[in-house]
């Protein structure tokens, strides 16, 4: 009964509430995230809802950016069959990318690293980097502008952020549209969750 009252269900995946034993557990192992990777994040619905309807190619290769529980990149993986890599920079959340993926039976790799120090060298082992809530800081506005035109030159296909719309992500969309051409858009979901928000999306077609 427990495994039902504490989960949901949503894009085909399963997720654990906060308030699942498993989840006490892993709280208890691993301690709190510091880096707000601390739950279920709405805008998360934002992104598989646009994947859904733009769908990957099979076996593309996603970086999940500010990975959390990396419910984003393990959604590829499920439904994409994708080679997915969760990136953070605070290791106490892999714990948590670990048992979701395991949960959903798939596998995600995980790095932890510092959007600033991820190099084109780096980037160029992805197609596509995703990312989800990733955005709310002012200071993080200026690394995530730039890791989005690194990866467009080192030949990453395309980058997906999603974001409720707070002030600092507004301002990385309106200059990523200005200076990378990106699209900057509003999007809505009602089912399976009520979420609504703006998307971030660079690069060209996968």
């Amino acid at each position: 009964m427990t495994q039902i009252k504490y989960s949901r269900r949503l894009f085909g995946l399963t997720i654990r509430q906060n308030a699942h034993p498993d989840m006490r557990r892993l709280r208890r192992q691993a301690g709190e995230p510091a880096l707000h990777g601390n739950k279920f994040w709405k805008s998360s619905c934002l992104m598989m809802d646009y994947l859904k309807k733009n769908p990957l190619k099979k076996g593309t290769r996603v970086l999940d950016l500010g990975c959390g529980w990396g419910l984003g990149g393990i959604f590829c993986a499920k439904h994409f069959q994708a080679d997915v890599t969760g990136l953070d920079a605070d290791p106490s959340v892999f714990p948590f990318v670990e048992y979701h993926a395991e949960l959903n039976d798939v596998q995600v790799k995980t790095w932890r690293c510092r959007y600033e120090r991820v190099t084109r060298v780096d980037l160029a082992n992805f197609d596509v980097l995703i990312g989800t809530d990733i955005c709310f800081w002012d200071q993080l506005e200026n690394p995530l502008y730039n890791l989005t035109r690194r990866a467009l030159q080192s030949g990453v296909r395309k980058v997906i952020l999603a974001d409720p719309g707070r002030s600092p992500f507004l301002r990385l969309g309106a200059r990523a549209q200005e200076r990378l051409g990106a699209d900057f858009i509003d999007w809505a979901v009602t089912r399976p969750m009520k979420a609504s928000g703006c998307l971030l999306i660079a690069g060209g077609d996968l």
